[in-house]
């Protein structure tokens, strides 16, 4: 089955895989053009996730919904847009189709790829089995689902050592994720918690951020890094710089750290360390002969094209782009959104047949929050810590959610964890607890860890 509009009455095809920050704004703005242009956006989802706050769902503070937004609610009002849920398997570059898991081929005049990238255990796959990820729904509602299920494990153990384990919060990544994760972490046990649990005290438990290079937020300014390290340490984060993860083998994680090598015995181990190129990235290497880097992004030409192919864009995370500084631009949400509304307008451009210019990527400044009243901002021309920057990062956040309902609700959930320090939404879904899942088999202290399935809970 193919779609195609290739003729010389039809208006220009624009197909977007990936509707993420940059497929997204590509996709708004040129649903809202002058030029003739039709836009076809594809996405294995049918919404977009603003991941920025992904941690949030993981620890309890926002439930799933308040930060994903339904794709075809968003682009409603672009009469020239439609929304087609289904995975891209690969692409014709020379009949101008994209080919679908279902058998549906839909053809195009430009192209934007943007489908963004995946955790990168470094060669070490078979970690993220005991270190999950964070880049999508799933991987936060099975964050939540270990964290949560940890604390109520613990409280029902007489076995100190695995206690000890299930109240050990190991966080390997000390970039923006991670330190993000970590300090909201320790709000959640040893404050939210506190008085919750009988025969545990959540305010012992462990929560430590290993981080490989030599101090947290490697790209900010050293200053900030430092701010953000005091802030960790003051909520009962500890940091561990200069640590190497070596190996993490039966809830066991093992890290160099000068010269010594150290364990940590946890039941929960979350991954903020990397990340690697979606698949799209080998598709467009092997069919359009696109460079790629070590971590399979795709590098792309001044205007976000791929070399031979002009009428092929790469944006978001997938791209590397060395144009503009002595290293490629960072993987952030606002490079994306810049990206997506500078390609809309290069096709515009080009239907028009007016000379387009190179992107430009205008860097406004890093956000990275720690926890309550706890923040660092750099706007290049000023540099914020505590209080203010805190401010300045909520505001942000709630002015870059897509649809006004989701900016309500993060705002009146945010108000009432504030004034309240209750995190509404800690629900432990599933067939089981994840950790007595994964305990199959063992008895801690008289407590019989079976994995007999009780109902489903929604």
């Amino acid at each position: 089955m193919s779609l195609s509009t290739q003729n010389e009455s039809a208006p220009h095809h624009v197909v977007i895989i990936g509707g993420g920050f940059g497929g997204l704004y590509a996709a708004q703005k040129l649903g809202k053009s002058k030029v003739p242009v039709k836009v076809t956006l594809i996405d294995k989802r049918n919404f977009h996730l603003f991941q920025p706050l992904l941690y949030q769902v993981a620890t309890g503070s926002l439930s799933p919904a308040d930060i994903a937004s339904p794709l075809r609610a968003v682009l409603a009002e672009n009469k020239n847009t439609s929304v087609v849920m289904g995975e891209v398997l690969d692409i014709d570059p020379q009949a101008q189709v994209v080919k679908l898991k279902n058998h549906l081929d839909i053809s195009y005049d430009s192209l934007i790829v943007a489908t963004g990238v995946s955790h990168h255990y470094f060669g070490n796959d078979q970690w993220s089995e005991q270190a999950p990820g964070l880049k999508t729904i799933e991987d936060a509602i099975n964050m939540r689902r270990r964290i949560l299920s940890a604390f109520e494990a613990a409280e029902k153990t007489h076995d100190p050592k695995f206690k000890e384990a299930l109240m050990n919060f190991v966080v390997i990544g000390g970039g923006p994720t991670g330190v993000e994760l970590a300090g909201t972490l320790a709000e959640l046990a040893h404050r939210t918690l506190s008085d919750e649990f009988t025969n545990i005290d959540t305010k012992k438990a462990r929560i430590i951020l290993i981080e490989g290079t030599d101090r947290v937020l490697p790209p900010y300014h050293a200053e900030l890094s430092e701010a953000a390290k005091q802030s960790l340490l003051k909520l009962g984060v500890e940091v561990k710089t200069s640590a190497m993860v070596t190996n993490i083998e039966d809830h066991v994680v093992t890290f160099k750290c000068s010269e010594q090598v150290e364990q940590i015995q946890a039941q929960t181990i979350l991954w903020a360390a990397g990340v690697k190129a979606s698949p799209m990235g080998k598709v467009l290497g092997d069919r359009l002969n696109a460079e790629l880097d070590r971590v399979g992004r795709v590098v792309v030409q001044p205007d976000m094209s791929i070399a031979n192919y002009p009428n092929v864009y790469v944006i978001g995370d997938l791209a590397n782009y060395p144009h503009q500084g002595d290293r490629p631009l960072p993987g952030v949400a606002p490079v994306a959104m810049q990206q997506g509304e500078y390609v809309a307008h290069h096709i515009e451009a080009k239907v028009q047949q007016k000379e387009p210019s190179k992107f430009k990527y205008w860097d406004f400044g890093s956000l990275a929050v720690i926890g309550r009243h706890e923040a660092v901002v750099d706007f290049k021309f000023i540099r914020l810590k505590g209080w203010l920057a805190w401010f300045i990062w909520t505001f942000v956040h709630v002015y870059y959610l897509i649809e006004f309902d989701n900016k309500l609700l993060v705002m009146v959930q945010w108000g009432w964890n504030y004034f309240t320090h209750r995190r509404g939404a800690r629900i432990i879904t599933g067939r089981y607890l994840q950790v007595l899942e994964e305990m199959e088999g063992i008895r801690a202290g008289g407590l019989s860890l079976e994995t007999r399935e009780p109902a489903e809970v929604a």
